[in-house]
């Protein structure tokens, strides 16, 4: 007669979040190596260049000339808050005219970039997730198929080019107007003259510091429109699938961008 062995309430009460833990962690692997097979399958699809050579210029207008006025907006109100906030923490103990060292160099190096990306993710990484989400759930990925189209091809490659080329555009104007915002604030509402301006802005400028918010920028559009692919690609199911697919895009996007964003600094500063 076998003996039934007793398992205690309380081992099950210990282990059960150790499961929770490690059904989560080969979860998360699992998705890695899938997005991993995912990223071959582009890089093989790549040179079929007859199929998405003629997609790419209006992939970038959709992605990037239309994202513009969005990151063009967040800009300039960052730029305007860089600079008053700048005046009231130097009253009284640095010179005035670092105001114009913290807009250049946090718009460049930093906010520019990085809220520059963050709203794009939104935009960018929604609107492609749900357009392939529902080309999948609605068979049209197999129509591309049965027409003797590779998917990855015409769906996904044109997309991260454009992507990967227009976000450092879209950054170098949001850098621009943000600097421009900050320069208007300080001569209206600091009582500073462009000179003083000019003199913080140069100070402390370097020509590295643009080539790293466009690298960072480069970075960030590559991975907001692969894995907005990815997801959508991946939909399966119906309506709430789509909607799925798109939250995890964003979501996934966003906290990627915070961690190149740190990578970045690790790296090239």
């Amino acid at each position: 007669m076998e003996a039934t062995q007793y398992v205690s309430p309380m081992n099950g009460q210990l282990t059960a979040p150790l499961a929770a833990v490690g059904r989560r962690v080969i979860d998360f692997a699992a998705a890695f190596g899938r997005f991993g097979g995912f990223t071959v399958s582009v890089a093989r699809a790549t040179p079929d260049l007859r199929t998405w050579g003629g997609l790419v210029a209006g992939s970038m207008k959709r992605l990037g000339v239309e994202s513009l006025p969005i990151a063009l907006f967040i800009a300039a109100f960052t730029g305007i808050v860089l600079a008053l906030q700048a005046s009231y923490t130097f009253t009284g103990a640095v010179p005035l005219y670092f105001v114009g060292v913290l807009v250049g160099k946090t718009m460049i190096l930093e906010l520019g970039p990085v809220l520059t990306g963050l709203a794009l993710a939104g935009r960018v990484g929604a609107n492609i997730a749900a357009e392939i989400g529902t080309m999948r759930v609605t068979e049209q990925v197999d129509a591309l198929e049965t027409l003797a189209y590779d998917p990855i091809a015409y769906l996904v490659v044109p997309r991260v080019i454009a992507g990967t080329l227009m976000f450092p555009v879209v950054v170098a104007f949001a850098d621009a107007i943000g600097i421009v915002a900050g320069w208007i604030t300080a001569l209206n509402l600091l009582e500073m003259s462009t000179p003083e301006f000019l003199r913080g802005l140069r100070l402390f400028f370097e020509p590295f510091d643009v080539r790293y918010s466009l690298i960072k920028a480069a970075s960030f559009g590559a991975t907001v429109t692969a894995l907005g692919c990815y997801f959508g690609y991946t939909t399966s199911g119906g309506a709430a699938a789509v909607g799925r697919s798109t939250t995890q895009a964003v979501v996934v996007s966003s906290m990627l961008i915070l961690v190149l964003d740190a990578f970045w600094a690790v790296t090239l500063l």
